[in-house]
């Protein structure tokens, strides 16, 4: 996936809101939390996303995809995918999903009916 793609597919979820920050990198959010981001991984489009609990097990010692730096070390399950070996695009949109919609899920309802979600 490319950076364009990424930002045309996070841009194509209902409600979504974008940034450019920490250095460049395309910030995805709804409600105002970030459910995505691509940065720059050794001159690398990486993107990073929020993991459920077993795919933070499962995938974070898979090749081309770790624990994403500073958001996983503070304890947060987020994972990044640095290398194109790490998964395939429809692997990487369904996490990306999966992010947005954990996301949403701890929206306030208030903020949801607000967004229209």
């Amino acid at each position: 996936m490319t950076r364009d793609e990424f930002n045309a597919f996070c841009a194509s979820l209902k409600a979504t809101s974008h940034v450019v920050q920490w250095g460049n990198a395309d910030v995805w959010k709804v409600g105002g939390k970030v459910f995505a981001i691509c940065g720059w991984n050794d001159g690398k489009d990486a993107f990073t996303f929020k993991a459920t609990d077993l795919a933070y097990e499962v995938l974070q010692d898979q090749p081309g995809i770790r624990p994403a730096p500073y958001l996983a070390s503070r304890g947060m399950k987020w994972l990044q995918v640095y290398d194109e070996r790490g998964m395939s695009d429809a692997s990487l949109r369904d996490h990306i999903v999966t992010s947005y919609e954990m996301v949403v899920a701890k929206l306030t309802k208030k903020m949801r009916a607000e967004l229209g979600l």
